[in-house]
């Protein structure tokens, strides 16, 4: 058995470091915003985001993703923290003898640095993040990765917070559990398989889920 935690908004909150670098980033073109607004950006393609949100054509918002990467390659990804309880609940789950991953659509290079300056990277067999140059964010094809890389299709269970780690599992054929104490709204996770609202009954809905695989 795997299980396949999404890292913004279920292992850490990420709320400053991003928000603030999708500010930086706007600064750019002469936008304003207030970082409450920029919420909605946590979760998926920074890309995406910017097109959607403030109304960009693919050039600019790939420089917007550039400039959001000059701040968060350096500072951004430490204005973090991780959600109490995590550490010891990865660290029960991994006694068990359970397979850990992370599944993030935020480049691997970044979510590597920042598990390893949480000291969480230990508790993961495979850590899988995008490409920097755009690809692979979707989370059914990170997922499909997260399988290959452990040598085989396993039973597995996604954790996240967002639509995109419900859908994705979905695509994938396998169950979600989504957290709600991180970024998704009620209404986006209210078709997963399984709801934690705190860490605490993470582990309890999670031994719920492996019972029903």
């Amino acid at each position: 058995m795997v299980l396949i935690f999404d890292l913004d908004g279920t292992l850490t909150d990420s709320k400053e470091g991003i928000t603030k670098c999708v500010q930086y980033a706007l600064k750019h073109f002469g936008i304003e915003a207030d970082c409450e607004d920029l919420l909605p950006f946590i979760g998926p393609p920074l890309i995406d985001s910017f097109m959607k949100f403030y109304g960009m054509d693919e050039g600019q918002a790939k420089i917007a993703v550039q400039k959001y990467r000059e701040r968060f390659s350096t500072v951004g990804k430490y204005e973090n923290k991780v959600y109490d309880g995590i550490p010891e609940l990865l660290a029960r789950l991994k006694h068990e003898g359970i397979q850990l991953a992370v599944g993030s659509s935020k480049p691997e290079v970044f979510v590597k640095d920042i598990l390893d300056h949480f000291d969480l990277a230990k508790y993961f067999d495979v850590i899988v993040g995008s490409c920097l140059d755009g690809s692979m964010v979707d989370k059914e094809d990170i997922i499909w990765e997260v399988w290959r890389r452990i040598g085989g299709k396993e039973e597995t269970i996604m954790i996240g917070d967002r639509i995109f780690d419900v859908e994705g599992a979905k695509k994938a054929g396998v169950p979600c559990v989504a957290v709600t104490y991180g970024f998704g709204s009620e209404n986006e996770l209210a078709s997963a398989d399984f709801q934690a609202d705190s860490v605490n009954s993470l582990g309890e809905v999670l031994l719920e889920a492996r019972e029903v695989l």
